[in-house]
């Protein structure tokens, strides 16, 4: 081992046990903590029980029978528990959690989360230290800390990003591509709208990428027939009920409403991080800041899309592109900030063009190292509480742009982040004549 990768190894280590840490200290001290596990936990419980884990009387019934009185609960932690918007395959992951008391199995998730984010943390250390062992290593540890967010409230995103991180480096190295296969298929049945793009790249690559993208989908539904079936069973209604209370989560002033109006509405939009967040701030409208977003989007993802069909098959231009999607892939949908984990996709690429040089790297240095920054949940939710009065002072337009910077920091940021990777990516790729001629590397990413 040379000194350069031993010193990167130091740095990650040591943000390894940061993160560990400070995700445990703040699951210990705050009164949110665990809280996406509870809106996991309780709905598992609930279909245990041959209970409706999609109606809130059946929820409720189940909470205060483990947790007691539930008017003293938080409001936000109260809707968080009472509205199940997750569906019946995430719930089939924590059965076996569910069949334990509360205090084992929210340690045995926190032990499973911590261990494979560090795993794949690590996956991404390894191919990053091949061209800039120090610089990658010192962005991980910023990166890890950061996330202490995947241990504080247990968020199902913190396994279903780990298991789709894990299956591109076993996709794009060649080794135990089976063992991918069903990693990604967890994440995809787990959390679709975080892993869908990654497994689409895959699907789009051609040659053995597909032949794995298609496995991983027939794994999915083979994952997924038992839950669809056990659910339907015990709540016949299950649709339904899923849709109204995705409804009911995303209206305004719901815990999942984009706009101003929020649940801790001080906080709210710099936790979610979709770009709605940013446009609901100059209209308070979904048909309004919906439709903005897509356009804004569609076009950097059909540029992204259309780059792979034009591309030669290469693991540095593959981890590029999940660079790419990485980042753009949390702007049009749904996300919260600890779902930006996925981010650790980038750090192959951004290693790659640090070795290279020049102003490139340079760059790949400044949106990276914003990623890594601004995405931390401590950073986001100081920088936030920090500025609310100094944003309320301002009215008008200048006081909508200064909330735009310091309330909604990280949309801007994984933008740009994804733009310049999209970039990168798109402006040496090769013209379909030429990729079609070199179909035969189909099976170069072994």
């Amino acid at each position: 081992m040379t000194r350069a990768r031993f010193d990167g190894l130091l740095l990650f280590v040591l943000g390894c046990a940061l993160f560990v840490a400070v995700g445990c200290y703040c699951e210990r001290s705050l009164p949110s903590s665990m809280a996406d596990f509870r809106s996991v936990y309780y709905p598992a419980r609930c279909l245990l029980q041959n209970s409706d884990p999609y109606r809130q009387a059946d929820l409720l019934r189940v909470f205060q029978a483990e947790q007691g009185d539930y008017a003293s609960t938080p409001e936000g932690l109260r809707q968080v528990s009472m509205l199940n918007v997750y569906p019946p395959t995430t719930l089939l992951l924590v059965v076996p959690f569910a069949m334990l008391p509360w205090g084992p199995a929210h340690l045995l998730w926190m032990i499973l989360t911590g261990a494979g984010f560090i795993l794949a943390a690590y996956l991404m250390w390894s191919l990053g230290a091949r061209d800039a062992p120090v610089i990658t290593g010192g962005l991980m540890c910023l990166f890890l800390i950061g996330n202490e967010l995947l241990l504080e409230i247990g968020n199902p995103a913190g396994i279903a990003v780990s298991l789709c991180v894990i299956a591109a480096w076993c996709f794009l190295k060649g080794r135990f591509e089976l063992a991918g296969v069903l990693c990604l298929a967890f994440s995809l049945a787990v959390k679709p709208h975080v892993a869908g793009l990654v497994w689409l790249y895959f699907l789009l690559a051609g040659g053995l990428n597909r032949k794995r993208a298609l496995q991983t989908l027939a794994m999915t539904v083979v994952l997924s027939l038992p839950a669809v079936l056990w659910i339907s069973h015990v709540a016949p209604h299950w649709i339904a009920e899923l849709g109204a209370n995705l409804q009911l989560a995303s209206a305004h002033g719901g815990v999942n409403d984009p706009g101003p109006a929020g649940v801790n509405p001080r906080l709210h939009g710099a936790i979610m991080i979709s770009l709605q967040t940013v446009i609901s701030l100059f209209r308070d409208d979904p048909h309004f800041y919906d439709l903005v977003t897509y356009l804004l989007c569609a076009p950097l993802l059909l540029v992204w899309a259309l780059t792979i069909f034009r591309d030669r098959l290469s693991r540095e231009r593959a981890w590029l592109a999940l660079a790419a999607i990485a980042a753009l892939s949390m702007l049009p949908l749904y996300h919260r900030l600890h779902d930006t984990s996925l981010i650790l996709l980038a750090f192959p690429a951004f290693a790659m063009l640090w070795a290279k040089g020049g102003a490139t790297s340079w760059l790949a240095l400044l949106f990276t190292g914003a990623g890594a920054v601004t995405t931390s949940d401590i950073f986001v939710q100081q920088l936030a509480s920090r500025s609310v009065h100094l944003r309320e002072s301002i009215p008008g337009l200048p006081g909508q742009l200064l909330t735009l910077v310091l309330g909604r920091p990280v949309p801007l940021v994984l933008l740009g982040m994804g733009i310049f990777y999209l970039f990168v990516y798109a402006r040496h790729a090769p013209d379909s004549a030429m990729s079609r001629s070199n179909a035969g590397c189909s099976n170069a990413l072994v």
